[in-house]
């Protein structure tokens, strides 16, 4: 989508479609309460509200209402999209306009273009509208025919997002102009490369396995970055036990991507740490047939990585950024690996494989230890890791784990900032027991039906410092994202997000990358 930013007057800008936010009314019975209604002229407010009234319509989240022929509104459609409830005297979310713009523009499909009226003037709620409106109009189509796809509506071909000459900033001070464009044209990169996430998820496991998402990456890799490929040879040979276990059953051998941003004079060094599992039948711990439909997703987290590092590139961000992407298809086969084998993964420790469908942590625990080794200011993995994250969460907010609790603090403000929901848990002191061998250092999984987002973290940590504190007695800063539940919708649409990939944690991912370089600089 072509987005831009201008400051003209809603009611004149030539579009097909003007869109406008709408919150319910303050009080029971009322129309709803459209947001910077000033922007527009009397009469065409006047005209959006009795035709809401007589809809029905009440401004909720993910109610969309299209309006003709409004009086002193050149634009022939006027759409107006709800926000959901607003406390008197508070501004709308920016999460909730996010979604609001999202849910309009999944409206406007076949529409070529549309002007979005600024409902605060605040850079970050221009910035909500842009990377809401490119999330909406996502589609994926690449595995439908010809003529199914020429015979397909359109998305939303561009979008400008307005607000009027005279509006004030939302402090009463001066509107900069210039920082509501930057920051419609950052937000648009960053939800560009957020649906790259969604279509490497997408595409079917037949043609993304780990070479040639390999082979994506290094096509997709700008200027600044860096990629390295190592196969299963350089894998073995560098004590990649983990990636070679998961990846030695299937007849698609495994890769670890390495991606490198490095401008100079970096203000930190962050290490991205993806699972990327490109399918998995469990292995021989094979999964029920229904648990396996989705399991194209299950290198959601290597994409979110891929993603965040291509962006956080892109917006020219002053911190070294890796992104680490581990990738394996887990089959059964008669070299799979089989549960009681002993591994030994990268960094020396050793693992008694118990269940081979808790394959994530075991090439995750090899990305972990491998990026330890640069001792970054912070290494942060990401993952659809464990079943037990959607019992205790849902399916619309990951877990975040840390073994620090400023980084932990840190994650969860940068998901905010990300529009992403997350919620922090702990790694609970008796679950480190849970995952003692009796035969090596460490076995893949927890006790049976107990914490087991806890315990497949409280293994990811080990990995982090493997041979202790360094010299210096510092322990490595390391953060763990399960997103197994909201990186992959199979419901409804709502706001932004279409069925299927999500892309999760790529926003999470940069704006970490983005506060971190601001505490530093």
């Amino acid at each position: 989508m072509k987005l831009a930013f201008a400051t003209t007057a809603p009611e004149s800008t030539r579009a097909d479609a003007l869109v406008v936010f709408a919150a319910p009314a303050a009080t029971k019975g009322g129309s709803p309460r459209l947001l910077v209604a000033d922007a527009l002229p009397g009469a065409a407010v006047s005209h959006i509200e009795e035709a809401l009234t007589a809809l029905q319509a009440n401004g909720k989240a993910d109610e969309v209402r299209t309006l003709t022929s409004v009086p002193k509104i050149d634009a022939p459609l006027v759409v107006v999209t709800g926000v959901g409830r607003v406390p008197s005297g508070e501004e709308p979310t920016r999460e909730s306009v996010r979604r609001a713009a999202g849910a309009a523009a999944r409206t406007l499909g076949g529409r070529e273009s549309a002007a979005v009226v600024l409902p605060v003037a605040a850079p970050e709620y221009a910035a909500a509208i842009a990377s809401g409106l490119v999330l909406g109009a996502y589609r994926f189509d690449e595995h439908r025919g010809e003529k199914a796809r020429a015979a397909a509506t359109a998305p939303l071909a561009s979008a400008t997002v307005v607000t009027g000459r005279k509006t004030r900033a939302a402090d009463g001070g001066k509107l900069s102009t210039d920082d509501l464009a930057r920051a419609v044209a950052e937000a648009e990169v960053v939800a560009r490369h957020q649906c790259w996430a969604r279509d490497l998820v997408n595409t079917a496991p037949n043609e993304l396995y780990p070479q040639s998402f390999a082979e994506l990456v290094q096509k997709m890799a700008g200027k600044g970055v860096k990629v390295e490929v190592m196969d299963e040879k350089a894998l073995r040979a560098g004590g990649f036990g983990g990636l070679i276990s998961v990846g030695q059953g299937s007849a698609r051998p495994p890769r670890l991507v390495t991606m490198t941003y490095a401008p100079r004079r970096a203000a930190a060094s962050l290490a991205y740490v993806g699972k990327g599992i490109t399918f998995d039948s469990g292995g021989l711990s094979l999964k029920p047939p229904a648990s396996m439909m989705t399991m194209k997703s299950d290198m959601g987290g290597a994409a979110a990585v891929a993603a965040a590092v291509l962006a956080v590139a892109e917006l020219g961000l002053p911190v070294a950024v890796t992104g680490y992407l581990c990738l394996a298809e887990n089959m059964p086969s008669g070299t799979a690996t089989r549960p009681g084998d002993v591994i030994t993964q990268r960094g020396g420790l050793t693992v008694e494989v118990l269940n081979t469908d808790a394959e994530g942590r075991l090439v995750l625990g090899d990305g972990i230890a491998f990026a330890a080794e640069a001792k970054p200011d912070a290494i942060i993995d990401i993952a659809t890791l464990t079943g037990a994250q959607i019992v205790a969460l849902g399916k619309r907010t990951a877990a975040v784990l840390a073994n620090d609790d400023a980084l932990q603090g840190a994650l969860t403000q940068a998901a905010a900032d990300g529009g992403e929901s997350v919620w922090p848990l702990p790694i609970a002191e008796e679950i480190r027991g849970h995952i003692d061998s009796t035969v090596a250092d460490l076995r893949n999984i927890g006790e049976t039906g107990t914490a087991g987002t806890l315990a497949a973290a409280a293994f990811l940590r080990e990995f982090a410092s493997p041979t202790g504190d360094d010299e210096s007695g510092r322990t490595q800063p390391w953060g763990h994202i399960d997103i197994a539940g909201p990186s992959f919708n199979e419901g409804g649409p709502w706001g932004y997000t279409g069925k299927g990939a999500t892309g999760f944690g790529v926003g999470t991912l940069v704006e970490f990358a983005r506060g971190y370089t601001a505490d530093r600089t």
